[in-house]
């Protein structure tokens, strides 16, 4: 009985750690992670900006959420960062913008390690009070046994007046003295997802 019993256990055993990532909660590795947008102002002059603290997390049912801190934005410059919390983004009453939106992780937890899956779906944008939805084109790459990346194939274009951002965007405009500030927004991102 003891020979029986204990193949037996070890391949039990080893089935609960191989499907252990598949019932895992995967959460965001925010320090490997990137979330960019361009801006443009002045009809031909753009630039990268980006926030530094991300929060995300994938449910084992597949709901995945990103949370951005808005006061952690960087463009680089130290005053116009204080501009965009104060008077674009109004981090004292709208701290964080959320992504949200619904995987089917099989696929993904399905792929070899290296190997990349294209995915379209919707996703729900929160920011300044405000809610849009939006398809995205996105990559995703299992990068090892716990780890998956998820890149956007294409920049998400985000119209600032959707959110409530015009009158905001103007105030920085009258502020630094622009001819304008476009209203569209490209934002690309690189997250990577661990299990635990």
């Amino acid at each position: 009985m003891f020979k029986w019993f204990l193949p037996h256990a070890v391949a039990s055993l080893l089935l609960a750690c191989i499907a252990l990532p598949a019932q895992a909660d995967w959460y965001l590795d925010g320090e490997s992670s990137r979330l960019s947008f361009i801006s443009s102002k002045n009809g031909n002059v753009s630039e990268v900006q980006r926030f530094l603290v991300l929060h995300g997390q994938v449910q084992p049912k597949g709901l995945a959420r990103l949370e951005v801190e808005l006061e952690s934005i960087n463009s680089g410059i130290a005053l116009r960062d204080e501009r965009m919390r104060a008077d674009l983004f109004e981090v004292k009453q709208f701290a964080e913008a959320t992504v949200t939106a619904q995987l089917d992780l099989m696929p993904i937890q399905d792929l070899a390690n290296g190997a990349q899956l294209e995915l379209r779906l919707p996703v729900t944008v929160d920011l300044h009070g405000k809610q849009h939805e939006y398809t995205v084109e996105l990559l995703a790459t299992r990068l090892d046994e716990r780890r998956f990346q998820v890149v956007t194939l294409e920049p998400l274009v985000l119209n600032a007046a959707d959110f409530g951002l015009a009158p905001g965007l103007e105030k920085l405009r009258g502020l630094a003295g622009l001819s304008a500030i476009s209203l569209s927004v490209p934002v690309n991102a690189v997250l990577i997802f661990t299990a635990r």
